[in-house]
């Protein structure tokens, strides 16, 4: 169990890293679009580019459009953001003192729920503003196996907690 704490503690770190990453740069292109600072354009306004801060150098690039900047771009960075942050709180269950626990099963439920509904939903609404590409649906797909996944990992972890439960009356 020493190997498993070990490697969830990293992946932690990890996924917490990239999940500020993520929502950081959510933020920071947000702010850029909405006030105009630190942001370029390129062919009479039909590209943009979010710069580094301070700097001249693009860091993100995208199509000038509405439906493009909301759909394809920030919300994407966002709900990658909170993958990551809802993963690495999954990896923190692995190295806590007790493995089932209804911390560990909670955060496995925002995992799951936000796995097999949010990316669905967000395509189907996006749909409504903007074409879809196939690579969009796979990545869909893939998120509601891994939020299947989950769902599984949530039930053996709410069996473990109550026969933990049982064990400590029994004792």
């Amino acid at each position: 169990m020493n190997k498993v704490k070990i490697i969830s503690k990293i992946l932690f770190y990890i996924t917490r890293v990239l999940a500020f990453f993520y929502l950081g740069t959510t933020a920071y292109s947000a702010f850029s679009l909405l006030t105009g600072w630190s942001l370029g354009f390129r062919e009479n306004k039909k590209y943009f580019h979010v710069m580094y801060p301070f700097t001249d150098t693009p860091f993100l690039n995208g199509d000038y459009n509405m439906p493009y900047i909301i759909f394809d771009f920030l919300l994407v960075l966002g709900l990658y953001g909170l993958f990551f942050l809802l993963a690495s709180n999954i990896f923190k269950v692995f190295f806590q003192p007790k493995l089932f626990t209804d911390f560990g099963i909670r955060q496995l439920r925002y995992f799951y729920w936000a796995n097999l509904f949010l990316p669905g939903l967000t395509l189907l609404f996006a749909s409504i503003f903007t074409e879809v590409d196939d690579m969009a649906i796979i990545l869909i797909i893939l998120h509601f196996i891994l939020g299947v996944f989950a769902y599984f990992f949530a039930a053996i972890f709410k069996q473990g907690l109550q026969l933990q439960k049982e064990q400590d009356l029994f004792i």
